[in-house]
């Protein structure tokens, strides 16, 4: 789109955005939630966020997923539809999770029904031994995921998450408007390859590490998350109760541990 930059001079020039529409999710035919998210990757959103609802934990509680056309606002037909088919216990969790407002794209739980449901219990409860990754490692993954941010080079708009192995090798990464969204594309990617729990890889996210973000790693098994900026206090709380080994300000050569510091070897 076009802009007007404003600096000693004024000059009119041509800008890219990060698009952000809205995505309704069904569940066997069923209003579930809606969401603002960068669109791509669609499938692999909603199969994250039924993980992070506890509504499926492995490939056979979803199998099939399609995309319903609907209506826009300006009379167009738009493809911003998901519905997913869900078996199993997961039927009576998603009706009981089934969101009453829409999700923001800064906002992971908004519109659950009470404070008890902003906690889910996981299928994969984390190992307190097993998995170790080295300092040197957990401090060069904010560059590495720097380096994968195609979206942001283009638009400086959009927030990023990647899962890397305990090489430092990263394996998915995703980018989004919500930071929560682009996490629960990486968790989707999984299940969709049948490898949850991801039991023995770190979760590297810009931005700061909100209580839904170590939600989202406890529900997929994810025993390290490291951001580039601060943890709140509710996710601090979150990480030492789950397991989950929280890492805030991991920028340069340098980070600071929250919980669970065993992890990390010198």
């Amino acid at each position: 789109m076009q802009n007007v930059r404003v600096a000693e001079h004024r000059r009119v020039r041509e800008d890219v955005l990060a698009l952000e529409e809205p995505l309704e999710i069904r569940v066997n035919g069923s209003r579930f939630s809606v969401t603002m998210r960068t669109p791509g990757d669609d499938f692999d959103l909603v199969a994250g966020f039924l993980v992070s609802e506890g509504v499926v934990a492995a490939r056979d509680d979803l199998p099939d997923m399609r995309t319903v056309s609907g209506i826009g606002m300006d009379g167009e037909p738009t493809f911003n539809i998901v519905d997913a088919t869900v078996t199993g216990r997961g039927v009576a969790q998603a009706a009981e999770r089934a969101r009453t407002m829409y999700t923001t794209s800064a906002c992971g739980v908004c519109g659950l029904a009470s404070i008890d449901a902003v906690r889910t219990a996981s299928a994969f409860p984390i190992l307190p031994v097993g998995f170790t990754v080295p300092e040197a490692l957990i401090a060069g993954l904010p560059d590495r995921l720097r380096a994968e941010q195609r979206l942001f080079d283009a638009t400086g708009g959009v927030h990023a998450a990647g899962l890397f192995d305990a090489d430092g090798v990263a394996e998915v990464v995703r980018e989004d408007v919500g930071r929560h969204n682009a996490v629960d594309k990486i968790v989707g990617r999984a299940l969709t390859d049948g490898r949850l729990p991801l039991s023995r890889t770190v979760l590297q996210v810009s931005g700061r590490a909100s209580f839904e973000l170590v939600q989202k790693a406890r529900m997929a098994g994810i025993p390290v998350l490291a951001a580039v900026s601060a943890p709140s206090s509710l996710a601090v709380e979150l990480a030492e109760e789950a397991g989950i080994t929280l890492v805030g300000f991991s920028r340069g050569r340098s980070f600071t541990i929250y919980a669970h510091p065993e992890r990390i070897t010198a």
